[in-house]
């Protein structure tokens, strides 16, 4: 059920609440602390764009087995997307892109029972209808924009849900499904196999060949100069947008 709110702190907070349950979604029309990645605040336009979060209850998968849903929840999206016509590639880790500017992104927290996920709250933030951004953005993009038309937005966040419910399904299967979810990631990964700058938390830059994604949600990624080929995980590494 999609229970909508013209204002809150955030969607994520508010889908925290024991009120809802597995497939709910909470939509925030505007948000005054959204939350992206790495500490960021996510802006959107009111009336624009879909700021919104999805509840899921994966009891049924181990913690340390976490990425998978961060797989299914992004390549939802982009199976979204490509229904409206627009190709898409996941940035890891949970960034959507459109060529190299940024269409969507997400805040991804679980919470651990026992060693397992019994919630997660999936905020995601899609640019629908925008055409101005904040100049300090560093890429951003919109569907309008990459469409050339304006979206309903109520039918694109349905599709949206049901898309990512699907994909979360072949978790929850395991087995084939789960085997072709994990090849059809890679297959979106956005620079898979091509080289470009990359940035240590040093400061330190690399010329550097994306290779892949391990279990964990590392990001393997071949050193340019040395051939050696390490996993980095989230805050090991930066893409390196523009030299």
């Amino acid at each position: 059920m999609i229970h909508y709110f013209e204002e809150l702190t955030s969607s994520n907070d508010e889908a925290a609440s024991a009120a809802y349950a597995e497939g709910d979604v909470v939509w925030a029309e505007y948000q005054t602390a959204g939350r992206g990645q790495r500490g960021h605040r996510w802006e959107s336009a009111g009336g624009d764009n879909i700021t919104f979060t999805l509840v899921l209850e994966p009891s049924f998968l181990a913690a340390e087995r976490q990425f998978l849903l961060s797989e299914a929840v992004t390549l939802g999206i982009v199976d979204c997307l490509a229904e409206y016509g627009i190709a898409a590639r996941i940035k890891w880790t949970n960034d959507i892109y459109i060529g190299d500017r940024k269409v969507t992104g997400m805040l991804i927290e679980h919470r651990l029972s026992e060693g397992r996920i019994c919630r997660t709250l999936a905020g995601i933030g899609v640019n629908v209808n925008q055409t101005v951004f904040d100049p300090s953005l560093p890429n951003p993009v919109s569907m309008a924009q990459a469409a050339g038309r304006t979206f309903e937005r109520r039918p694109l966040l349905e599709r949206l849900v049901a898309c990512i419910m699907s994909r979360y399904g072949a978790v929850r299967e395991g087995g084939a499904a789960l085997e072709a979810l994990r090849r059809d990631y890679h297959g979106h990964l956005y620079r898979l196999g091509e080289e470009h700058w990359y940035a240590l938390p040093d400061g330190e830059r690399f010329r550097g060949t994306i290779r892949g994604v391990e279990d964990s949600g590392a990001l393997r990624v071949e050193d340019a100069a040395t051939g050696a080929v390490r996993g980095y995980l989230f805050r090991e590494i930066e893409f390196v947008l523009k030299n």
